[in-house]
């Protein structure tokens, strides 16, 4: 994931201790609770007139909305450029320990703007996202 990050992206990680493949992990992490998949739909009659990506471009691998760019055992990268903003996230799996990566790269002042506006939310999600990998029991045999 550091081989994205330039002057003036986000980026941040948080990790828990979890025996999951990186790819399980990752299906946990996009299997979206209740209340964030509400704030997704917030986000997406909010952004709509905006005309930025609701579903993410077609892929023939995604998780969730996000299409896989990278999977090597160890480590998933999904993500995608839009309008505004290009990002990524990284669930990386080795050693009885999960971390989830994010990284953001902003185009311009809305970009800018949006990631302020969703940045708390974003932090409430990942950290949630890790705890159900931390309590999740492995779905595969760890790679």
């Amino acid at each position: 994931m550091h081989g994205y990050v330039g002057q003036g992206d986000f980026l941040d990680c948080y990790s828990v201790t979890s025996d999951m493949s990186a790819r399980d992990a990752a299906q946990v992490i996009t299997a979206f609770p209740g209340w964030a998949r509400g704030l997704l739909m917030v986000r997406r009659i909010v952004t709509a007139p905006f005309g930025l990506s609701q579903d993410g471009p077609e892929a023939d691998d995604k998780l969730g909305p996000f299409p896989v760019e990278l999977d090597t055992g160890k480590e998933v990268i999904a993500g995608f450029d839009d309008k505004h903003l290009n990002f990524r996230v990284s669930v990386y799996a080795d050693s009885g320990r999960v971390s989830l990566a994010t990284w953001v790269h902003p185009h311009n002042i809305g970009g800018r703007i949006y990631l302020a506006a969703i940045l708390p939310f974003h932090i409430l999600v990942a950290r949630n996202a890790l705890a159900r990998v931390a309590k999740a029991e492995p779905l595969t045999t760890p790679a």
